[in-house]
């Protein structure tokens, strides 16, 4: 399955029209600083931050080996096994060091702004519709 995924994943990379990958490329920074003001105003509307790690958990799951020609029907079988789990747990935040990273972030947004709209205008000099 895994080798099926990681082609069409680069099948769709490849669709966008030249311009629009300059443009995406060009942007990216700004969607990068975006989702960071979206997740601190949300820390800060909730109080508190969320934080994601990865746990080992036991699970019990399907074992059956896989078909030889010695054995092309093989029985199933089932075992526990440790299965890696993302958990989010909530985080204690200094409320005032969040809106202050709120305030910068917001200011390099609008430093962005200007920026990529020249990278933007000169990608759509560059690869015409």
């Amino acid at each position: 399955m895994k080798r099926l995924l990681l082609p069409a994943l680069f099948a769709l990379a490849a669709c966008g029209t030249p311009q629009e990958n300059c443009i995406y490329g060009a942007t990216r920074d700004a969607r990068v600083v975006t989702n960071l003001i979206s997740q601190t105003e949300a820390n800060i509307a909730r109080g508190y931050g969320l934080e994601k790690t990865i746990e080992m958990k036991t699970e019990w799951v399907d074992c059956t080996p896989l078909p030889t020609e010695d054995n092309p029907t093989p029985k199933p079988h089932m075992c526990f096994d440790e299965v890696p789990t993302e958990v989010t747990r909530p985080v204690a935040l200094d409320l005032n060091a969040e809106k202050a990273k709120l305030a910068s972030l917001r200011q390099k947004q609008a430093a962005q702004a200007a920026q990529s709209s020249a990278i933007v205008a000169e990608c759509q000099a560059l690869y015409p519709e």
